[in-house]
């Protein structure tokens, strides 16, 4: 039986990895080995950067519905905790956008866990 080389299946390997690094500087979109190296880490980066920015838009929503609550007189806690004892199930992403475009109707929300706290 023949022997076949794997110079091709090398070739294409080599050529996928040179192609992610396109851009970087210098050797690391150069060379095979170097240019692993920072596409590897570059694509753990970006994995962990995607779950990153879903921390921070919670935690700018957060920041957003306590603004607008403690403009109606409660506390981000009190306030999350009426509309539970309400049993208003809106979820953060949502409040946070009526605290921005309709503060007339996150008022109305203030008003009812107000009224569920004392």
């Amino acid at each position: 039986m023949a022997r076949i080389k794997g110079g091709m299946n090398a070739k294409k390997k080599h050529n996928r990895v040179l192609k992610l690094a396109k851009g970087y500087r210098g050797a690391r979109s150069k060379q095979y080995r170097i240019a692993k190296q920072s596409v590897m880490r570059a694509l753990a980066s970006s994995y962990a950067g995607r779950k990153e920015r879903k921390r921070q838009m919670r935690q700018l929503w957060i920041a957003r519905i306590n603004a607008a609550a403690r403009l109606n007189g409660l506390s981000y806690s009190k306030f999350m905790y009426g509309l539970k004892q309400a049993g208003v199930e809106m979820n953060r992403k949502m409040l946070a956008e009526m605290a921005v475009n309709d503060a007339a109707g996150f008022a109305t929300l203030a008003e009812v866990a107000k009224s569920k706290i004392a």
